[in-house]
């Protein structure tokens, strides 16, 4: 089969959520023994650095990037918001983007075009044109979802009514888009739930992040627990979390265990946090080497309120027989048992209590760490769900 995988940022080097889930797929796919073209868009932000990519993925995927400008536009954001139009959306459209993709959609045929995530489906007109080929929405967030948490939390009330409009205008763009694609693969069960109650009725199978479990094995380490995050800081739904977190649940937490440490760790950390030095909190920015910063560590929260989709860095984790105190928005997706396979807190006095907990029970975090890996064995193990996804393929070319 030959794949045409459309990314909203390179998926290589595979450093952050979104990049890893994208370079999964392809991995996948190419590891099943199928042809996977990669065209993606680079920004300022998230660069294409073709040099920096090995020769063998460079030759097995011809991936190429076309530079997009999506740096904030206050005169387009304006006028979009006139026209009806979704600025979150419309900066990802390019002519240049638009005219390599005619030029390839010309010279080459595919048999599915897989669009990775919302923020490329500006270009489905030109694909429609263009190509016979089915296409698949590679569902990461629902992302008005995320708009709507956080229009909810958001306490300037000024920001709140624009938050809001912003999501609902997000929404309608969403539903729109479902009846422009052949297909959906959503990246949770809940996602998928979600878009059927919306009344899509294109085909939808749930293809969740998966990885190689066995790549993931490590030594537990010694000592106390070291409580962690690991997360791009300029994502707002993890800053808005561990904002939470150092305000309402960590003090309480050194106050109850004095020595008790929290490590945070993550892409453009904020200078206030690295300069505030909180007790028994070690910031730091950006890791050379993510798996051995969460290998050397015990504990993993996620204090998310404003999130949808899956949380990669919770899969890794568990992958890596961490125990994760989350909310239950952040573990969305995963088939958890809390108390068995990961610890749920929903507010600050249940983040404690489960914070209490582990430190009661010295045996408890590698116990429950045990068992997130054997469900990350059992459901997220990425040759299974690349079967999945191909068969949904299949199901869409009607063989």
């Amino acid at each position: 089969m030959r794949i045409l995988q459309l990314c909203n940022k390179p998926p290589y080097p595979p450093i952050d959520g979104g990049a890893k889930a994208m370079h999964n797929i392809t991995r996948g796919l190419l590891e099943a023994g199928h042809s996977v073209k990669v065209l993606c868009i680079s920004t300022a932000k998230h660069p294409l650095k073709v040099a920096a990519i090995p020769e063998s993925f460079r030759e097995a995927t011809g991936i190429e990037g076309v530079f997009v400008d999506t740096g904030l536009n206050i005169v387009d954001a304006f006028t979009d918001l006139v026209t009806a139009d979704n600025y979150n959306i419309s900066r990802f459209f390019s002519p240049d983007m638009d005219i390599r993709l005619i030029q390839l959609l010309s010279q080459e045929q595919f048999d599915i075009i897989h669009l990775e995530s919302l923020f490329v489906t500006p270009y489905i007109p030109t694909l429609r044109r263009y190509s016979k080929a089915p296409i698949v929405l590679r569902s990461h967030n629902l992302e008005h979802v995320i708009q709507e948490r956080i229009a909810q939390g958001e306490r300037n009330f000024l920001k709140k009514p624009y938050r809001k409009f912003l999501a609902r205008q997000l929404k309608r763009y969403e539903q729109d888009v479902l009846k422009q694609v052949n297909g959906v693969a959503a990246i949770t069960a809940a996602d998928a739930s979600q878009l059927g109650q919306h009344g899509c009725t294109t085909p939808i199978a749930v293809i969740p992040f998966g990885v190689w479990p066995e790549e993931y094995a490590s030594t537990p380490p010694a000592g106390p627990p070291i409580f962690f995050h690991l997360g791009s800081m300029d994502w707002r739904p993890n800053e808005e979390g561990i904002r939470w977190l150092l305000r309402n649940v960590w003090p309480a937490v050194v106050r109850k265990h004095p020595g008790t440490q929290l490590h945070l760790a993550g892409n453009r950390m904020p200078k206030d946090m690295i300069r505030a030095k909180l007790p028994g909190t070690t910031v730091t920015g950006r890791v050379a080497d993510a798996d051995r910063y969460i290998a050397k560590r015990h504990v993993m929260l996620v204090p998310l309120f404003s999130a949808g989709g899956m949380r990669v860095k919770i899969i890794e984790g568990m992958a890596m027989g961490k125990c994760i105190i989350s909310t239950s928005i952040g573990a969305e997706g995963v088939h958890f048992k809390t108390g068995r396979n990961i610890l749920i807190a929903d507010t600050a006095a249940e983040f404690i209590a489960q914070i209490d907990h582990v430190l009661a029970n010295p045996h408890l975090a590698a116990e429950i760490g045990q068992r997130s890996m054997e469900l990350i064995r059992t459901e997220h193990n990425n040759t299974n769900i690349i079967k999945d996804l191909l068969a949904f393929y299949a199901r869409l070319l009607g063989k």
